[in-house]
């Protein structure tokens, strides 16, 4: 979907520092923002308080406006605004979650209680820790150290495509296709039992 001349004179404004357009845009874009931060925790079995929610939605509008709107100039208007200010706004938010360290499958409130008990050798029983261990032993080298760095070390995707020598928007996509891997070989287990 193409750039509208709605969202090209919005951006403009905003980028000319015009009263009113910051307003606009986050009125625009808060519902969208609003369901990629549920999205993004449910995703992940992370249930958040409406406190830890608003936070997030907020990070994101911080990371739009930093180092003078940096975000919004690099737009090239090769998709829709709204599109790619989701990318931007997942990544925070999942760069976020990641540092909070959560256990993979458990879901658990977010708030800043639980964010000084998040650590990732307590976030993980030794059981899942072998479990884990055993099922990247069929990964690739690079699927392996990023599921490891990401799930155990709570590395973000900027650290990890340094580490494994990919870019930043690749390695969620990695981490994707690692967990489906494992979801598969799991699952393949288990019927042969």
């Amino acid at each position: 979907m193409a750039l509208t001349n709605l969202d090209r004179e919005l951006l403009q404004k905003c980028l000319e520092n015009q009263p009113m357009a910051w307003q606009e845009l986050t009125d625009r874009f808060l519902g969208l923002i609003i369901h990629v931060v549920n999205h993004s925790a449910n995703s992940r079995n992370i249930q958040i308080t409406a406190e830890s929610r608003d936070d997030l939605v907020a990070e994101v509008f911080l990371s739009w406006i930093e180092k003078d709107f940096a975000v919004l100039r690099r737009f090239r208007g090769q998709s829709s605004l709204a599109t790619y200010l989701t990318v931007v706004a997942r990544r925070v938010i999942i760069r976020r979650l990641s540092q909070l360290r959560l256990p993979l499958h458990s879901p658990q409130a977010l708030d800043e209680n639980h964010v000084e008990e998040s650590r990732p050798s307590s976030s993980f029983t030794p059981e899942d820790l072998e479990e884990l261990h055993a099922s990247i032993q069929f990964l690739s080298d690079s699927e392996a150290a990023a599921v490891r760095m990401f799930h155990l070390e709570g590395k973000s995707y900027l650290d990890i495509g340094h580490h494994i020598g990919m870019p930043e928007n690749s390695v969620g996509p990695m981490l994707s296709r690692a967990r489906a891997k494992i979801r598969n070989r799991t699952t393949s287990s288990e019927l042969k039992k």
